[in-house]
């Protein structure tokens, strides 16, 4: 006991609460590390007819890529682009290659592999990270991704789990099972692949017993890193229309804050924290508008931590 009130003075992990994925960035490289957005131009088997046509009832047209990046140019010239447009930019920044729109392990096996090879190939790339589907994961394409991990580069594999329960899914649309997704993580593990796996808190319908019940069946699975998404309502979406009707009501930026740092204190002070909220456009946004003033969420967290003197991890060992 005497431990644990000692660490929730400062934070455990470079005076912070949670384990962020910035720090170890940081910590392991010893200098500054970048993400460059990538958008390849691939599709969705949620789009394109194979698994549905209407895509998930959150995701906008362009794939959750990040706004000006688009698939209409070669991958060297996107990333090169972005480069500029990064602030305080220094000769010794290493970078890693996000290929983060859409579905980015969905085409044909030679094809995914010219693109990866590219964007690695590129001055200061020190990482790869792609960002995909559960079910769009097959052994060949594991095998694929397996093929980067190498000693002293940053590999890592997103895959879309949003939650544990089959019902939230299907509100999603997601056209994708729970089990989908165990399979998806175990076998890419089981490769050595480093797995990040994306949640959404909020989802119309879960309970606070019901996101704490993700938090826990993350125990049985090997998952080294989390993305966490506040369930934002973006124009043009079919939850946009939901949220017009009335039918649904975001989280306030209290009863967020309180439900995400209740999971941290259930998940293993080993995993790596990604993201801890959702990020867009403020043209684009419809609600919660308090996701644009991310630096007073994340302080808001931190605050959080602190009042109830607990931090990552801080359940897990007791299984509470």
């Amino acid at each position: 006991m005497t431990q644990k009130r000692d660490l929730c003075k400062t934070g455990s992990w470079y005076g912070k609460p949670y384990y962020s994925f910035s720090d170890y960035l940081r910590d392991k490289y010893k200098r500054r590390v970048l993400k460059i957005p990538i958008n390849a131009g691939l599709s969705c088997p949620n789009r394109n007819g194979t698994v549905g046509t209407d895509g998930c009832i959150f995701c906008s047209e362009d794939g959750s890529a990040t706004p000006g990046i688009t698939g209409s140019a070669p991958v060297p010239e996107q990333m090169e682009a972005v480069k500029k447009k990064f602030k305080r930019s220094d000769p010794g920044d290493g970078y890693i290659a996000y290929f983060q729109a859409f579905t980015n392990t969905y085409g044909p096996i030679l094809q995914l592999k010219k693109l990866y090879d590219l964007a690695v190939a590129q001055e200061d790339v020190i990482g790869l990270m792609i960002g995909t589907r559960p079910d769009c994961l097959s052994d060949e394409i594991l095998d694929l991704v397996a093929s980067y991990c190498m000693p002293g580069f940053e590999l890592w594999l997103e895959i879309g789990m949003q939650t544990s329960h089959d019902k939230s899914l299907e509100f999603l649309r997601r056209g994708h099972t729970n089990d989908a997704a165990v399979s998806a993580v175990t076998r890419a593990a089981g490769r050595g692949i480093p797995v990040c796996v994306h949640l959404i808190l909020g989802i119309p319908g879960e309970s606070w017993s019901d996101m704490m019940a993700t938090a826990e069946s993350l125990r049985s699975l090997p998952v080294k890193g989390i993305k966490f998404h506040h369930l934002h309502v973006i124009k043009g979406t079919a939850l946009a229309d939901l949220h017009r009707s009335g039918w649904m009501k975001s989280l306030s930026r209290k009863e967020y804050v309180s439900v995400l740092c209740d999971f941290i204190e259930r998940i293993s002070p080993e995993i790596l924290i990604h993201r801890l909220m959702g990020d867009r456009e403020e043209k684009t946004l419809v609600a919660p508008r308090w996701g644009m003033h991310k630096g007073t969420v994340l302080k808001a967290i931190e605050d959080e931590f602190r009042r109830r003197c607990t931090f990552q991890g801080f359940l897990f060992e007791s299984g509470k």
